[in-house]
């Protein structure tokens, strides 16, 4: 077991064009999509629709979406052009949503500086992807890497309701850690390589030691202890590279998967990361 004790928008008119093959609708804002961004009032996102989106329009059924969230420094059009996340969401008959952080970085509350009310502003970008593309708001999931990874773990921890799922990549939260969050437990599937050295699964000090990345393990036990669910062992089990730990909590789900590599990201975890989220919602496959 390699888990140590732990501590502590509606419009008439499509604009089916764009590029990489993305579709966009026209919204009083004017058409977005591809490498033109989705412009609010305090930020902006890039989207990618999937190829089928006309055969998924014409079904009926719902558009789900995947939201990614860059690292330290990132910029959200390298992620919508980004061919694995693109054929991700074709594969999957999903939307992909790569948010852009204020001069790419991320406001959550431990954060060395704090640029904009991110949970708002999340909304906003909710209800504007609701509004201007038809998703569905309750078949998302908020994926991020890194200081993205970071953000997710705190949007999860302010409301587990606000996406349908989350899939943080190399990132926790960080110290203090929070003692408890103030929502129910969300369902999160967590991926890190054990050998990551930027944010290593114990945590680092940064800026000459005014802030330190909180430790993976002790970021799932605030979950864990929220749950009733400390102390508890956990499922074990291996998918391809990534060895998990399971725990079910009475609602919402936890897994941490580890793997041998570095600090990285891969499409494959995040595709994952949905298929079995809508295994568990009971979605079925567009």
């Amino acid at each position: 077991m390699f888990l140590k004790s732990l501590h502590p928008i509606a419009c008439a008119a499509f604009l089916v064009a764009g590029l990489f093959g993305s579709a966009a609708q026209a919204a009083e804002t004017g058409p977005c999509g591809g490498e033109i961004p989705c412009e609010l009032e305090n930020g902006d996102y890039y989207i990618h629709l999937p190829q089928n989106l006309q055969e998924i329009r014409a079904s009926g059924d719902p558009l789900g979406a995947i939201l990614y969230l860059h690292g330290h420094r990132g910029k959200a059009l390298n992620a919508v052009r980004n061919k694995g996340f693109r054929r991700m969401a074709d594969d999957l008959g999903v939307a992909f949503v790569a948010v852009q952080g204020i001069n790419g970085t991320w406001s959550f509350p431990t954060s060395p500086r704090n640029l904009r009310d991110e949970a708002t502003f999340f909304d906003a970008v909710l209800e504007d992807l609701a509004a201007r593309f038809g998703i569905d708001r309750q078949r998302t999931l908020l994926s991020g890497f890194s200081s993205g990874g970071f953000m997710t773990w705190y949007l999860a921890c302010d409301d587990s309701g606000r996406f349908a799922g989350f899939a943080p990549i190399a990132g926790a939260f960080w110290e203090p850690l929070p003692h408890d969050c103030r929502t129910a437990p969300p369902y999160l599937f967590h991926v890190h390589g054990t050998t990551d050295t930027v944010v290593p699964l114990e945590g680092r000090w940064l800026g000459g030691g005014k802030w330190k990345q909180g430790d993976v393990f002790e970021s799932f036990e605030v979950w864990r202890r929220q749950s009733g669910l400390a102390g508890t062992e956990p499922q074990i089990l291996t998918e391809g590279s990534l060895e998990c730990e399971r725990w079910q909590p009475e609602t919402g789900f936890l897994e941490l998967c580890l793997h041998d590599g570095g600090h990285s990201v891969q499409a494959a975890w995040i595709k994952r990361a949905w298929e079995h989220l809508a295994e568990m919602k009971g979605w079925a496959k567009g």
